[in-house]
C-alpha cells in the first residue's frame, strides 16, 4: 500500500513540471524607463505600487535597507523567449552562453529578480533604486534581503564576468553605494 502511494506520488512529482503555472502580479512598477536597456539603471528611482488590499503585506519592510524585487519582464518579445544561447550582453568577445549562465531577460520566462535599496515604505507604495524594470513591469513579489539567507560570501562565478562586475561595482560607487 505505502509502494503504491509513494509510486502515484512520484508519477505526480514528474508530470507536475508541465503544467502550467499561473501568477497574479502584486503591483507594477512606476519609473520615468519607457524603453527597455542594458545600463543605467543604478540612477534610477522606482516606485513599486501594490494592487489594493495588499498594503498590510508591507507591515514590517521598513526595518530592511533592501528588498528582493521578482518582476514579469513583460515587453520581451516570443522570439527572443526562444533562445538557448547567447553572447553576453551582445558581445562577441564574450564566451557563448546557455541563456541560464547569464543574466539576460531573453529566457523562456522573462522573470526578473534584482536586490534593491529600499528608500521608502508609504501605504501601498515602495520607493527603491536600481531596479531594472521599465515603467508599467509587472511585479510578482516583493521579499526582504536577508545577508543571513541570502548573500554567498564564496560564491563562484565564470572569469568573464569579472570586467562586468567591476564596472557595475564602480557605477554603484560613484553614486555613493557601494
Amino acid at each position: 500500500m505505502f509502494d503504491r502511494m509513494l509510486h502515484r506520488r512520484h508519477a505526480q512529482a514528474e508530470t507536475a513540471w508541465q503544467q502550467a503555472v499561473s501568477a497574479s502580479p502584486i503591483g507594477y512598477v512606476r519609473n520615468s524607463v519607457r524603453k527597455p536597456r542594458m545600463d543605467g539603471w543604478e540612477r534610477v528611482t522606482s516606485e513599486i505600487i501594490l494592487r489594493n488590499g495588499l498594503e498590510d503585506a508591507l507591515d514590517g519592510i521598513e526595518g530592511y535597507s533592501h528588498v528582493i524585487v521578482v518582476t514579469w519582464m513583460h515587453e520581451v518579445p516570443y522570439e527572443a523567449r526562444t533562445l538557448t544561447q547567447i553572447h553576453p550582453r551582445g558581445d562577441q568577445d564574450r564566451p557563448l552562453q546557455g541563456i541560464f549562465a547569464t543574466r539576460t531577460q531573453n529566457r523562456p520566462n522573462p522573470i526578473g529578480v534584482a536586490v534593491v535599496p529600499l528608500l521608502e515604505s508609504a501605504g501601498a507604495k515602495l520607493r527603491v533604486r536600481g531596479l531594472d524594470a521599465i515603467d508599467g513591469t509587472p511585479v510578482l513579489d516583493v521579499k526582504p534581503y536577508v545577508p543571513t539567507y541570502d548573500a554567498v560570501p564564496w560564491a563562484r562565478v565564470p572569469e568573464w564576468t569579472n570586467a562586468q562586475g567591476v564596472e557595475y561595482w564602480l557605477g554603484r560607487m560613484e553614486e555613493g553605494r557601494g
